[in-house]
């Protein structure tokens, strides 16, 4: 009798959590899908090149959106989202656009623990099955390094920075070991506390223009 109420507690918290993951759009999928419908459209029929990530590449586009809109780069960056949220939402906003290429730039803000904590091995995982996703979809995939930061002002109980060089230890080894173009942002950005130089980005997490540009500079390399 124990086990029966024990099981429909749990079966009714599923269905719960189920009814309001829904509602809320954990993974915030909606979010372009005017802008997805747009692209495949018959007259576009797929993308070019597509940028999967979190803030940093969703206000890539703010700071410079000539950038995106003169090389046919299309921006799926969501401030704040990790890399199981990014999973979630990535036949919607990557292999559904059909590119040529995917940028993935993630994996800040599981160190954040913005959506509760996870191990540098689940992020990986996470990133490993977007690359899965995308290779399944003959869309060739560019892997970038985690930027800099030795604090986050939303998490200051965390201190990042060696987890930051961790993980890209291991997506630089993922990289190298299945063949997969890996841009290295963290060497060009880095200061001598391990944190971002300020006159890449003032709040230590986010680029500014000129942090951006030493992005884009290094990245056009490994695309063109």
């Amino acid at each position: 009798m124990k086990y029966y109420f024990a099981l429909l507690l749990l079966v009714t918290q599923f269905t719960l959590y189920s009814q309001q993951d829904m509602v809320k759009d954990w993974a915030n999928i909606k979010k372009y899908s005017t802008e997805n419908e747009s692209i495949m459209a018959p007259k576009n029929t797929s993308a070019n090149v597509v940028f999967m990530g979190d803030s940093i590449t969703e206000f890539w586009k703010v700071n410079d959106h000539n950038f995106f809109s003169s090389n046919n780069f299309i921006n799926r960056g969501i401030s704040g989202q990790t890399t199981p949220q990014m999973l979630l939402r990535f036949r919607q906003d990557v292999l559904n656009l059909k590119p040529s290429t995917v940028v993935i730039l993630a994996g800040i803000n599981d160190i954040a623990e913005n959506t509760g904590p996870i191990t540098l091995e689940q992020i990986m995982d996470n990133i490993s099955s977007m690359v899965a996703l995308a290779k399944a979809n003959k869309i060739k995939v560019i892997l970038c390094s985690v930027l800099p930061a030795n604090k986050f002002n939303w998490n200051p109980k965390l201190q990042p920075a060696d987890k930051v060089i961790e993980l890209n230890q291991m997506i630089a080894a993922y990289a190298d070991k299945n063949k997969i173009t890996y841009v290295d942002y963290y060497k060009a950005m880095v200061d001598e506390n391990k944190g971002l130089q300020k006159q890449f980005g003032e709040d230590g997490v986010h680029p500014n223009l000129d942090g951006y540009k030493v992005m884009e500079d290094l990245l056009l390399k490994s695309i063109l």
